[in-house]
């Protein structure tokens, strides 16, 4: 990484562990990913696709992370069929299970906007080895540049 503010688009996963006192970690890591927004080193975005996962929380969580959008002035990205395109792509070649598209629409909204990359904790889809890999394929064949996939902890400094 280097020292220029970078483009960051953060997933569903990430708001959550603002709250969670369950994985002190991950809510660590992610605090100073925040942080760090604050001090300009990202300049954050998100998508109405995440917020539409954000609202299916439970209040009063719901209201408290659909707030880090507007605390953080993250830019929230309108629905795109371009990006939709994109992560049907993904579920065809195999890289995201259908039932998991909306987990595609994450990287490919990141994809579309040229952003630098992406952040999640979900290990499952997203931030993983053969995802990365798989992704890149696809967006380059398309006409897309490689997007960078890591956990907050792969992209924050040194967190005492």
């Amino acid at each position: 990484m280097n020292m220029r503010t970078s483009t960051v688009f953060i997933e569903t996963s990430v708001f959550n562990f603002v709250f969670a006192d369950d994985a002190l970690e991950k809510h660590r890591h992610t605090l100073a990913l925040f942080e760090e927004i604050c001090q300009g080193r990202y300049i954050p975005y998100t998508s109405e696709y995440v917020l539409r996962e954000l609202r299916r929380a439970p209040s009063p969580k719901r209201e408290d992370m659909i707030a880090l959008v507007a605390k953080y002035n993250v830019t929230v990205l309108p629905p795109s069929e371009e990006a939709e395109r994109l992560a049907d792509l993904y579920v065809a070649e195999g890289i995201i299970p259908a039932r998991y598209v909306t987990d595609g629409l994450h990287i490919a909204m990141a994809s579309v906007h040229d952003l630098a990359f992406i952040v999640s904790f979900n290990f499952q889809h997203i931030v993983k080895r053969s995802t990365v890999l798989a992704t890149e394929i696809v967006n380059l064949r398309e006409g897309y540049r490689r997007i960078g996939i890591y956990s907050p902890t792969e992209v924050i400094e040194n967190v005492e």
